[in-house]
């Protein structure tokens, strides 16, 4: 029965204009609006419990729109990063969705569900071909958690791809309803060099997602566009992050997926589906540092 509530959820999505609501969520939470952006924030707050103790900015009139609230920073020392060496730390706060290998460079998505990895990376074959048999996981981020995207290792940015797509919703009704859900929606990849090899960490859009934004790029999303673009960048320090830099952020919730070539990382033990990681907490080691 639930499998049928999830199916009807995600038949729902279909006809949806899914960009026009999305971008239409861009200009509204955008809104410097007093009193009504106060309302919403406080009742935000309310209803996802979010703690606003752990912000830099820590109460509800410091943020002049609901996306200023929905983006906040969070205070220094909310989120330790793990800085042993070797350790690859989790680049947000936020649930596993799935973890494990990549076979036959096909990603698992849910029960009944696998993507591949070039049709997710845009139909680049040479590219995916570096994760071939590697090692994905795939982190949810829910409405209350914290919305920026963060360094997992020391790392030099590379390159970007963008994918143009759908924006269905990425909660676990259309998970495990959608065919190729995170390889149909709208998404931004960075492509990354570090002690665990080639690294890519892609950020999938979703419905009502206003936009992604990279530190490097500034927002990339709206508008959306027609075709594929892949961006290339030189090997100079104002590309390289250190671990536990931000690289990026959402201005709704989504889902980030990290992909490892094949044996370069081992993940935690504890890792697994519905598991709940904190940015800066260890997720994996680096099998062979570089």
């Amino acid at each position: 029965m639930s499998i049928l509530f999830d199916r009807a959820k995600s038949w729902l999505q279909y006809p949806l204009p899914h960009h026009f609501l999305s971008r239409f969520v861009h200009f509204i939470t955008r809104l410097k609006a007093g009193l009504l952006s106060q309302i919403a924030i406080r009742l935000f707050v309310k209803i996802f419990k979010v703690k606003l103790e752990e912000s830099e900015r820590k109460h509800p009139t410091d943020y002049e729109s609901f996306n200023d609230f929905f983006t906040r920073s969070l205070s220094p020392g909310a989120r330790p990063v793990d800085a042993s060496r070797g350790s690859v730390a989790s680049p947000v706060d936020g649930t596993i969705s799935q973890v494990g290998a990549i076979k036959d460079g096909q990603v698992f998505q849910a029960k009944g569900h696998t993507y591949s990895v070039s049709t997710l990376l845009g139909g680049e074959d040479e590219l995916a071909s570096t994760f071939h048999n590697g090692s994905f996981v795939t982190i949810y981020l829910a409405p209350h958690n914290y919305h920026r995207i963060h360094a997992p290792l020391d790392m030099q940015l590379r390159s970007m791809l963008y994918v143009p797509g759908r924006l269905f919703s990425v909660n676990s009704a259309t998970v495990h309803t959608v065919p190729n859900l995170f390889a149909r929606n709208e998404r931004v990849a960075g492509f990354f060099s570090a002690d665990a090899g080639n690294v890519a960490i892609v950020l999938v859009g979703a419905l009502f997602v206003g936009s992604i934004e990279t530190i490097w790029a500034g927002e990339i999303t709206p508008p959306q566009r027609s075709c594929t673009r892949h961006v290339y960048y030189n090997e100079d320090a104002s590309f390289l992050f250190a671990k536990g830099s931000e690289l990026g952020r959402f201005n709704m919730g989504s889902t980030v997926i990290l992909l490892f070539q094949e044996d370069r990382v081992t993940f935690m033990k504890s890792l697994r589906p519905e598991t709940l990681v904190r940015l800066g907490k260890k997720i994996a080691k680096v099998n062979h540092i570089e």
